[in-house]
């Protein structure tokens, strides 16, 4: 175990005490990198996207459509960056369109919301990864066989550099961000000098690299708007922002919000750039040649700066998927806090990360590219649809917030995000339609379930909390009758049924119990020490204080301490509940402390772990005894 301990603090380092949470926080210099890496690489394939939609039908003519497309993408970007500005002023908590919608439309569309952000952020990283292995491909052709290799390897680098915690994450990753946009502003620059001076020569193709024009005659809405669909994957990231507030130091909105402005800035700037000169240029997709790649080596040539500028393209796409891992633990965390995630999404890690949510992205992407073959094309049906689904949940929701708040200028922020929704859920039917044949049909069964799953968990909590409640406790307690002296130990995590029955069990089998907490937090400590005391149990409790999260850590060492005063002979007994499951899928939601608690204790020679059945069941309901 020592070896695992000394392995864990390399890969993760130090483990950092609770107190510590505000210097693991985001400033504005690096908020900005970290926030806008995902919008920022979103033109390494949006253009392409759009083009694979154009280029079949029009051929060569397509590129002069594209700002037909574009300019109605970056006009929604803005209107998406005032409307979430505001739910960063309405909602400092963070939480993004979830938290909106419930306060303002309801539990359902608030799951909904939920659900569609989290499929939205799994296939944040599994696209942006997926990118940032063609963008390696076009570089290196020779990768091309290694795709979904190098995108897990990809995966398993940002995992474990975020379990490393947000500030030591916000420094490996914004950097390499801030490269990126200063290589792309001057490629930018190199590009328009050239359109001025005259010497921005169109890109030539082969014949058989040219595909066969549909002619102006074949130009229609539902084609731009089926381009429009595609190229609407540039919009995801602005949400991210406004789901992540409380990673800001403070002033925390003042904080976020101007990051999300920052981030508009640098995505009009770079899209919009990037759009003109692929249209003054003429390129198009090319087998083994994503667009930026054949942008960067119209302007630089075969030379330093296009291999300089494909790695800083694959490093962004990689960053961009670090987007998710920076607004989905919190959302999960904020989930679980309602009840609709499994409590352990709450919990931090070592470096004061939600470590169990960027395990769970983890595996739902590492599961995407290898189903998808880490394909980019085959991904953005599922990313759009769920990203623009939130959005319009979000600008409803908060359409009704001002409504019902009438507060200073309330008219002009209600029509701000009226618009917002509108222009959103415009795009979602768009986005749905055109996509349903590519893959959006599979999100109609997706966000059901996951609300399904939701529901399903909140009422099990419910439920379960309905079970342990005890209102007169000292009415089911009974006092020792054991005339046995060896100590025993009962694990208290609160004044619930299960630690009742846990205590009158210790009380039969010692008359030398006590209780033990281990607290993460000072104050709910404290709280149930004084708890404990209003209620008159004859039976002592120690609260241990762990800042470092640690239950397992302090436990043992308590143990130790007490194993040193025991007389030969003597045993101590470690006094714990365990629930007994109606189905087997609800040990995910039970269970684990004391399994990992156990595994531990199984190493001291004086110690006996008893473990007290608590057991519930939603048919039966509760029927406490007199001994329950």
């Amino acid at each position: 175990m020592m070896f695992w301990t000394k392995l864990k603090h390399v890969l993760l380092g130090k483990t950092l005490e609770s107190k510590d949470i505000e210097g693991e926080k985001l400033s504005r210099f690096w908020g900005i990198p970290i926030m806008a890496s995902d919008a920022v690489s979103s033109v390494a394939y949006a253009i392409e996207e759009m083009l694979l939609v154009l280029v079949p039908i029009l051929g060569m003519s397509a590129v002069h459509y594209l700002g037909y497309v574009a300019i109605p993408i970056i006009l929604l970007f803005l209107v998406l960056a005032f409307s979430y500005a505001q739910v960063i002023t309405g909602y400092p908590n963070g939480g993004g369109s979830y938290v909106v919608s419930l306060e303002n439309i309801g539990r359902t569309a608030a799951l909904v919301a939920a659900a569609a952000l989290i499929i939205g952020y799994v296939t944040t990283v599994a696209v942006s990864l997926s990118a940032a292995a063609a963008a390696l491909v076009a570089a290196f052709p020779f990768v091309a066989q290694y795709r979904v290799a190098v995108a897990l390897l990809f995966l398993c680098i940002i995992t474990l550099l975020n379990l490393r915690g947000v500030r030591e994450s916000a420094k490996i990753f914004g950097t390499p961000t801030y490269v990126f946009i200063l290589i792309m502003l001057i490629l930018l620059a190199a590009g328009f000098v050239k359109m001025i001076l005259g010497e921005l020569t169109p890109v030539e193709y082969s014949e058989s690299a040219l595909p066969e024009a549909g002619g102006l005659s074949a130009v229609s809405l539902f084609l731009l708007l089926k381009a429009f669909s595609s190229g609407c994957s540039a919009l995801t990231g602005v949400e991210v922002v406004s789901n992540a507030v409380p990673s800001f130091k403070e002033p925390a909105q003042k904080n976020a919000r101007q990051v999300l402005f920052a981030l508009v800035g640098i995505i009009m700037v770079i899209f919009g750039g990037s759009t003109l000169l692929v249209t003054q240029l003429g390129i198009i997709p090319t087998e083994g040649k994503t667009v930026i790649s054949q942008l960067g080596m119209a302007i630089y040539g075969y030379g330093p700066m296009f291999y300089i500028l494909q790695f800083a393209t694959s490093i962004i796409l990689l960053l961009a998927a670090n987007t998710a891992y920076n607004g989905l633990p919190t959302l999960l965390a904020i989930l679980a806090g309602d009840g609709f995630m499994p409590r352990q999404f709450m919990q931090r890690g070592t470096r004061l990360s939600f470590s169990n949510g960027i395990l769970f992205i983890f595996v739902a992407a590492a599961l995407l590219l290898i189903v998808f073959n880490a394909q980019t094309h085959g991904l953005i049906p599922l990313y759009a649809v769920g990203v623009f689904l939130s959005f319009t949940l979000s600008q409803a929701g908060m359409v009704i917030h001002w409504k019902k708040d009438k507060g200073k200028g309330y008219r002009q922020k209600i029509a701000v995000n009226g618009f917002g929704a509108l222009m959103t859920a415009v795009g979602t039917v768009v986005v749905f339609m055109t996509k349903f044949s590519h893959g959006s049909w599979a999100l109609a069964i997706a966000i059901p379930v996951i609300v399904c799953i939701m529901h399903r968990t909140q009422r099990h909590y419910k439920f379960v909390g309905r079970q342990l409640r005890v209102d007169d406790f000292m009415a089911h307690y009974h006092k020792s009758v054991s005339r046995d002296s060896n100590p025993c130990i009962v694990l208290a995590g609160g004044l619930n049924r299960s630690v009742l029955k846990a205590l009158n069990y210790a009380n039969l089998i010692s008359s030398n119990v006590v209780a033990l907490n281990i607290a993460t937090d000072e104050v709910q400590g404290e709280q149930l020490r004084q708890r404990w005391r209003d209620t008159g149990i004859d039976i002592p409790l120690e609260v241990i204080y762990t800042p470092y999260r640690d239950l397992i850590g302090p436990l043992d060492e308590y143990i130790r301490r007490q194993e040193a005063y025991l007389k030969p002979g003597e045993s101590i007994s470690v006094v714990m509940t365990r629930f007994v499951e109606e189905h087997w899928f609800d040990n995910i939601l039970h269970n684990q402390t004391a399994y990992f608690i156990m595994q531990r204790l199984r190493r001291h020679r004086n110690v006996a772990t008893v473990l007290v059945p608590y057991i519930y069941s939603e048919k039966l309901g509760h029927r406490p005894t007199k001994k329950s």
